[in-house]
């Protein structure tokens, strides 16, 4: 357990600050861009593959286990061969994040030459 003090309010800009992991998993380059596909509705691995171009398998799997455990979006595996699993945006805090993320992402595409 963490007993920086710089941390007891949740300090991103504190290095020991469990925060700082949160905000670098949500603003990394596929962080944000699953997100932002899964701002649409429910995708399975192999769909969110396709549509973010340029990611790998194990880059998808990391940031897609990384997001779970940062409680931004669920994981629900069916039992049934192949093997079938969806994610999909967590209701409050992954909505609420996918949502601000949308904006920045609109921002940039509608500011960007």
């Amino acid at each position: 357990m963490n007993t920086d003090e710089s941390c007891l309010a949740a300090n991103v800009l504190s290095k020991n600050c469990p925060s700082r992991v949160t905000l670098m998993h949500l603003t990394n380059r596929w962080g944000v861009l699953v997100m932002f596909s899964l701002r649409k509705g429910t995708h399975r691995f192999s769909e969110l593959r396709r549509r973010i171009d340029g990611i790998s398998e194990k880059m998808l799997t990391q940031t897609l286990r990384d997001l779970e455990n940062d409680g931004f979006i669920v994981r629900k595996e069916y039992a049934v061969i192949p093997p079938h699993v969806e994610y999909s945006l967590s209701a409050k805090k992954g909505v609420e994040a996918a949502e601000k993320i949308y904006d920045l992402v609109n921002w940039i595409e509608k500011n960007t030459n």
